[in-house]
């Protein structure tokens, strides 16, 4: 006897009223995710991935509609129930998690009066639900819970909001929990939590999870079966397992090839990307949706809507050429624009940027905070540094220092090709400014939506290299076009643009001033995997040509490995590991830089010992004595050297040639106890 699915989507199609016109979101949509399964939804941005969501929850926008097909919770048909039924549904069976916590959680009330209303809207009388809500912490492993219910929103770290949200979201004992997007800005290791967590709930609840990501890691390793959807249609589906090592729709191939795997780097490795872009919302399509990107289209493609074919099982794709899908044609893109011309006469290797004795000190509740402590690092030319480390850990500040925003403390010296940085941007002469660029994470924030794409870009080239209004129109076009941003869009504003064109035009505007150093502070994380590709390989290309050096800030660890030269690894605002790429990703590891690998999940499905630091991360207002990792350390006990850890803080030191590590343990020792 089958098991009647939690939720079950049978020819769904939604469409959005824009401007009058119903346009097309979702096209025959068909999945179902039994009780303690969990089920994957995998795409581009705008490929519909959160309307499915949304149409389950049946939260659609105001101007989303259900045109056609049923969803089915437990059975029974939830498309024609009227708003209270709607409401009960919400309230007692099924959940979700949003993306962003900050948005998701009231900034007005305390953390823990938001996750008691969940409870007092089943009946539970306040004080129960107070006592509920502090229960509801413990479950989801938030340390002193007592403490984060008294706390605001602003309050928690981005891990700790996550937790909150996912509390709330499981207050109402739900059947079916809808998560989209959930660990995108975590940290691996908080990542690494939250999905553990989300197992042990499935496992001891019997939860069905709908999990949306663009992570196709975390995807490969919390869901039983996947689908892939593409321009609101569901062009394939089966065994996360089977599916993941035998992709059979090319789309599919072409957003699997688009991942920096382990081991792959760009001194040897170029990352395929996907041609062309997702079709606009609303597009109607006589044949296979894929077929204007598809490199194996032919005329039947395009004048045939493909049927799903059996792969293996219950694994179908919906393609003609199913059998022929592993053997795509390579696609990679390239920048065309002339190198910028400069001055610089520095040769590729040499030292460019010396960061020495670095330090940052804030007033916090007036108490004096140490987030930065005497870093000092160099950079090369045409060389790339990547800063990884946990949130808190120091790495957005150490840019802001480098950059100028922020002053460093007496002692701190920035030198920049041999020449001593001042301290503040504003005592910067424009060469300087120009020599040292950013590009942010989030472009709709960094891009004013008031002016044109060609404005934004020529005014930093007349600005930073003094050209004329003309002669910097010229350049900015020039550069808009060798980043892959079409003619027709350099007069539009930045709200018309994808994430990616958006991104690209951020790299356009840090490259007008022709500059030396670009800071990449999470550029790409944002980003789904064939975007992503495109814009890491533009930036590869950029340094080949420019010889631009570039300090690269993220926690996909699969990305800074594929880009980064060398890696300095940052805890609590100290540097405890620091090695060329290959090195510090081979083991054997400072324990920090091991927890950190050991927290990132494996596209191809192998598994690696999870190695957890327990507890939280200390503040910087009050860090452990001795080495700042200690209460947290997973090779301290049973070393040997326990009391050293927690009574003498370890330097840096040059454990091998060229690699550095803050740590009292050996390195043989460290060996023996990773091996």
């Amino acid at each position: 006897m089958s098991q009647t699915p939690t939720l079950e989507l049978r020819n769904l199609e939604v469409a959005y009223t824009v401007r009058g016109i119903d346009r097309q979101v979702l096209r025959d949509v068909s999945f179902s995710i039994a009780p303690g399964e969990a089920y994957g939804l995998v795409g581009e941005s705008g490929c519909g991935k959160s309307t499915a969501a949304f149409a389950a929850m049946r939260y659609l926008p105001r101007n989303g509609k259900i045109t056609n097909g049923s969803i089915l919770f437990e059975g029974k048909d939830i498309v024609d129930i009227n708003e209270d039924a709607v409401a009960a549904l919400r309230r007692s069976a099924i959940s979700m998690v949003y993306q962003n916590p900050a948005t998701a959680l009231n900034p007005t009330i305390r953390i823990g009066k938001q996750i008691a209303e969940v409870f007092e809207l089943n009946g539970v009388s306040s004080s129960d639900a107070m006592m509920m809500a502090e229960q509801a912490l413990t479950r989801v492993q938030i340390a002193d819970p007592a403490r984060v219910l008294r706390r605001y929103a602003h309050q928690l770290s981005g891990g700790m909001a996550q937790r909150v949200v996912i509390a709330m979201a499981l207050a109402s004992n739900p059947r079916l929990l809808v998560m989209d997007e959930p660990t995108t800005g975590l940290d691996a290791t908080v990542e690494a939590e939250v999905l553990d967590l989300v197992r042990e709930l499935r496992r001891d609840t019997g939860t069905a999870v709908l999990f949306i990501s663009h992570n196709l890691g975390v995807i490969r390793n919390m869901c039983d079966r996947v689908g892939v959807l593409y321009a609101g249609a569901l062009v394939e589906q089966g065994a996360t397992a089977d599916l993941f090592s035998n992709p059979s729709h090319p789309y599919t191939v072409g957003l699997l090839r688009c991942i920096p795997r382990g081991g792959l780097h760009k001194s040897t490795d170029r990352l395929d990307t996907i041609p062309g872009t997702p079709p606009a919302l609303g597009t109607k399509f006589d044949g296979c949706v894929f077929a204007a990107r598809c490199s194996l289209a032919d005329d039947k493609c395009r004048s045939q809507l493909p049927q799903m074919v059996t792969i293996n099982g219950a694994h179908v794709a919906r393609c003609f050429h199913s059998d022929k899908a592993s053997s795509l044609p390579r696609s990679v893109e390239q920048i065309e624009y002339a190198p910028q011309v400069t001055g610089h006469a520095t040769k590729v290797g040499d030292t460019l940027l010396d960061i020495s004795h670095l330090s940052k000190v804030f007033t916090q509740d007036g108490h004096k905070v140490r987030v930065i402590n005497d870093v000092s690092l160099t950079l090369g030319v045409g060389e790339t540094l990547g800063l990884v480390g946990e949130s808190g850990s120091g790495k957005t500040t150490i840019a802001k220092l480098l950059l100028g925003l922020t002053p460093p403390e007496e002692g701190g010296v920035v030198t920049l090709d041999g020449k001593g940085l001042a301290k503040t941007l504003n005592r910067r002469d424009v060469a300087d400014v120009g020599a040292m660029q950013i590009v942010f994470q989030n472009p709709d924030q960094a891009l004013n939506r008031r002016h044109s794409v060609t404005r934004i870009v020529s005014r930093a080239v007349e600005r930073l290299r003094k050209f004329s209004l003309a002669a910097a129109i010229a350049r900015a076009h020039e550069l808009l076009s060798g980043m892959r941003v079409d003619a027709s869009l350099h007069n539009v504003r930045p709200v018309q643009l994808s994430g990616g064109l958006k991104q690209r035009v951020a790299i356009s505007r840090a490259f007008a001033g022709a500059p030396q150093i670009v800071v990449c502070d999470e550029p790409t994380s944002a980003l789904d995997v064939s975007v992503q590709a495109a814009i890491l390989n533009l930036l590869v290309d950029l340094q080949k040509q420019d010889k631009t050096s570039f300090i690269f800030i993220s926690h996909d660890l699969g990305v800074v490995r594929y880009i980064s030269d060398r890696i300095a690894v940052l805890y609590l605002g100290r540097v405890v590991e620091f090695g060329t790429s290959q090195r510090v990703f081979s083991g054997p590891f400072h324990p920090y830089t091991e927890a950190l690998l050991s927290s990132v999940p494996n596209i191809d499905g192998s598994t690696r010992k999870r190695i957890p630091l327990t507890g939280v991360v200390p503040s910087p207002s009050s860090p452990p004595s001795g080495c700042v990792l200690n209460p947290r350390c997973p090779r301290k006990a049973g070393s040997g050297y326990e009391t050293l850890c927690e009574t003498e803080e370890p330097n840096l030191n040059e454990v091998e040639p060229g690699h550095f590590m803050r740590c009292h343990i050996p390195m043989a020792k460290l060996k023996q106890l990773q091996s």
